[in-house]
């Protein structure tokens, strides 16, 4: 269990890309906001292939923040005259 904690927030720096035939250096770029995540997209920064995702989950505290924090009401000026 310890061994799988070390992991948690890995990134990949370089992956194979199949179209470039050889180990590329990646982008990662967020693709998607969840209530309870967050997806990225790795991208090669030479041709701009998909070459992975990486999913973040939500920590408790950061949900319970989150939930906790006051929305804010539209300004009725901005659609009115």
């Amino acid at each position: 269990m310890r061994r799988q904690a070390q992991f948690e927030n890995l990134r990949a720096s370089e992956l194979y890309c199949p179209t470039c035939r050889k180990l590329q250096p990646v982008r990662e770029r967020l693709l998607l906001v969840l209530p309870n995540a967050e997806l990225y997209d790795y991208r090669c920064i030479t041709c701009g292939l998909s070459l992975g995702s990486r999913e973040v989950k939500a920590s408790t505290q950061a949900l319970v923040s989150a939930s906790s924090m006051p929305r804010r009401r539209p300004d009725p000026g901005v659609h009115g005259a």
